[in-house]
């Protein structure tokens, strides 16, 4: 499921949105200042981040700069009560990719958020096909055909990336930081799970000394 860090310190905004959220299947991480936020961001990989901007000790726009100079490209939405063109402007220019502003309704931030993954696919469709397989990015699930296939959480990880770049070659030094999630991963360990994907069918081509690449026919 995708996974979601909220920080947020309004309580009941928070308990909100981690309730509607988690009604839509994303598994939320709720924190209510910047340095825990970044914190988490070191020991776990996130599909998106929700971030308030006025929160305490590094706020929104000071964590998103940090982090994207850190070369973390999470997408990212702002929520926050800043209405002023200049909060909007700084808020893009420090690397938001979205912004909504409070209140707001939470069918727009759903369908925010699901444009916005689409959009880390580099797809417009909520499915996006390699050969005979295909991957629903709302329900993180591949299919062969009509078939649901069942997968474990490490080829699941792997599979997620390797679409979301369909048809580059992906460096297998990124394959294991996002599998190790903050833990040290054998090549190993990554080419048995290399292995048992393509024993599935999918079309996954090795590119000698820097990874792997799946096209998209």
């Amino acid at each position: 499921m995708l996974q979601i860090l909220l920080l947020e310190d309004d309580e009941v905004l928070a308990e909100t949105l981690i309730e509607l959220l988690e009604s839509e299947n994303f598994v939320v991480t709720h924190v209510d200042d910047g340095e825990k936020a970044l914190d988490t961001t070191f020991s776990h990989q996130y599909d998106l981040f929700l971030f308030d901007v006025n929160v305490a000790h590094l706020n929104g726009f000071e964590l998103l700069k940090s982090l994207r100079e850190s070369g973390d490209k999470t997408p990212t939405i702002f929520i926050t009560a800043l209405t002023d063109i200049a909060s909007l402007s700084h808020g893009f220019e420090v690397g938001a990719d979205d912004y909504i502003k409070k209140p707001f309704d939470f069918d727009e931030l759903l369908v925010r958020i699901n444009a916005l993954l689409r959009k880390s696919y580099h797809s417009y469709s909520e499915k996006i096909q390699a050969g005979e397989f295909s991957f629903s990015i709302e329900k993180e699930e591949l299919y062969h055909g009509n078939n649901f296939i069942a997968l474990s959480p490490s080829e699941l990880k792997i599979t997620k990336l390797l679409f979301q770049n369909l048809n580059a070659t992906l460096q297998k030094e990124i394959l294991l930081e996002y599998l190790g999630d903050g833990k040290e991963m054998s090549e190993g360990s990554l080419r048995v799970h290399i292995n048992k994907l393509r024993k599935i069918g999918l079309p996954i081509t090795t590119i000698k000394r820097i990874g792997y690449r799946l096209a998209s026919s």
